[in-house]
């Protein structure tokens, strides 16, 4: 059975720092990601990376602020996210697909992804 699994989300205070972990079972993928959804929002793509080569990619309001990375041995994806915002707070999903290549803005399409995790609340206060 294919599942996975975030943890790491929780209440911090602007300006703090966090890091989600998403722990994958049953198979490996090419491709991992992170999304978020605010209340009253869309899911939005945070950033991606392939398993194998290095290739990542972030959302622009993200990029320099969040690292995603991995864990080969125990084949848990990470985002580390420093310098947070109150426009952070949302919950965060983690994805992967079983393509392989993809670049860019197909790294960021909801649709590329094949399974999710249940998602992990984070909050940050002002």
């Amino acid at each position: 059975q294919v599942q996975l699994v975030e943890s790491g989300g929780g209440l911090v205070q602007a300006g703090d720092s966090l890091r989600l972990s998403c722990a994958a079972s049953g198979r490996t993928f090419n491709t991992y990601a992170w999304f978020r959804q605010a209340p009253g929002k869309e899911r939005e793509f945070v950033a991606a990376r392939w398993w194998s080569g290095g290739i990542t990619y972030y959302a622009d309001v993200v990029k320099g602020r969040f690292t995603i990375f991995r864990d080969s041995a125990s084949i848990t994806v990470y985002l580390q996210m420093n310098s947070l915002k109150t426009e952070d707070t949302a919950v965060y999903y983690c994805a992967a697909s079983l393509r392989s290549g993809l670049y860019s803005s197909n790294l960021a399409r909801r649709s590329e992804y094949d399974y999710w995790g249940q998602g992990t609340q984070v909050t940050v206060s002002s």
